[in-house]
């Protein structure tokens, strides 16, 4: 593949030059919290000030769900890669609709899908305690293969480590994926434009709530379950029929949607409107929330993606999402504004707006 035209290369150097004219975040926590873990304010802090600080580099600098870059020595058609990882500490380990062991792989499969790459192979990082059944071992190794030959993909290698009792609640899982992206695309919030469309493939909140739900902390008699999938054919799909009109994908895992379309806006140095009737959450999660004092927009998903689409391409997106088993209730949810610049707005029911920042705190931890 040729390397990307001067203006895209222009597009990448500008946000990653944006990113480094905001002020500097400072990390003014003493000590690791929960908070530090959620996805919002806390982890951007913890990111920026300290990793970013100590690790700067043009790969990891735009600090998406995957870098990409260029291998030597592969043929025109792959020479770009990405490569993501992430860890998971889920409690509980087995619950409605899928376990950790699902979710590791489902997991790294899609923050690969995000930058438009198809998932090649995985590695799997066990951290065991000492005294971990060697049934619910076998259990989540057998769900991940599942997982994983069913986004057609190889654990590849691996490692394992035994903890003492007491010092890893159970297991531990971290998957590092590898893909190869097979088009021009460079997604990312320094593509979008005033006008663009927010498009998301489902419901909101499913798995956050299904896992609260799990822990049998809430007296709730509702059924809900994760929407843990892998959506590098969901992804494929927008793709291939958007093309170039698509801005950038996101999945909105921790923080949920709200800090997600945060990032988005603070990256692009735009606006986003939300329109709050045109979001997709069922009656189940909106109740578990309400009672919870939590917004759904904060809420983990598993299997949803949010997409930025040109204008003009919008319904075709829409009706591509619909079309596919993954994305029947996807919607569109709000649009790309000039003001005021860095901020997601929600347009309410009644009539008025409010600021969505990004997560402050950790409401819901250990969900994914």
């Amino acid at each position: 593949m040729a390397d990307p035209t001067p203006r895209t290369e222009e597009e990448v150097l500008e946000a990653i030059e944006r990113r480094r004219r905001r002020p500097r975040r400072k990390l003014m926590a003493e000590q690791v919290t929960l908070s530090h873990g959620a996805g919002g304010k806390a982890s951007h802090d913890l990111v920026e000030a300290l990793f970013l600080a100590e690790f700067r580099n043009p790969l990891l600098e735009p600090l998406a769900d995957a870098a990409i870059f260029e291998a030597d020595g592969t043929s025109a058609a792959a020479a770009r890669l990405a490569f993501s990882t992430d860890s998971y500490v889920v409690k509980p380990l087995f619950f409605p609709g899928g376990d950790i062991g699902e979710l590791s792989v489902n997991g790294t499969v899609n923050d690969l899908a995000m930058a438009g790459a198809r998932p090649l192979c995985l590695s799997a990082g066990f951290i065991v305690e000492e005294g971990f059944p060697v049934e619910d071992l076998r259990r989540v190794a057998a769900s991940m293969a599942r997982a994983a030959a069913a986004a057609d993909i190889a654990v590849a290698t691996g490692d394992t480590k035994v903890v003492e009792r007491g010092k890893a609640d159970g297991l531990y899982v971290n998957t590092a994926g590898v893909g190869v992206v097979r088009h021009d695309l460079d997604l990312g919030p320094s593509r979008m434009e005033t006008g663009d469309r927010v498009l998301v493939s489902g419901t909101l909140g499913d798995h956050g709530m299904a896992i609260m739900v799990a822990r049998g902390e809430l007296e709730l008699e509702v059924k809900l379950q994760s929407d843990t999938a892998a959506l590098h054919g969901l992804a494929a799909t927008l793709v291939e029929t958007v093309g170039e009109r698509l801005r950038c994908l996101r999945d909105p895992t921790r923080g949920g949607l709200a800090t997600v379309l945060a990032e988005l806006a603070l990256g692009a140095d735009l606006a986003i409107a939300l329109d709050e009737a045109a979001l997709p959450v069922r009656p189940e999660v909106t109740g578990a929330c309400e009672i919870l004092g939590i917004d759904p927009l904060y809420v983990a998903n598993e299997g949803k993606l949010c997409a930025v689409v040109a204008p003009e391409r919008a319904d075709d997106a829409l009706a591509a999402l619909r079309e596919h088993d993954l994305g029947r209730d996807a919607a569109i949810v709000g649009e790309v504004r000039d003001d005021p610049p860095g901020l997601v707005l929600l347009e309410t029911t009644f009539g008025g707006s409010r600021v969505v920042d990004m997560l402050a705190g950790d409401p819901l931890p250990r969900i994914c």
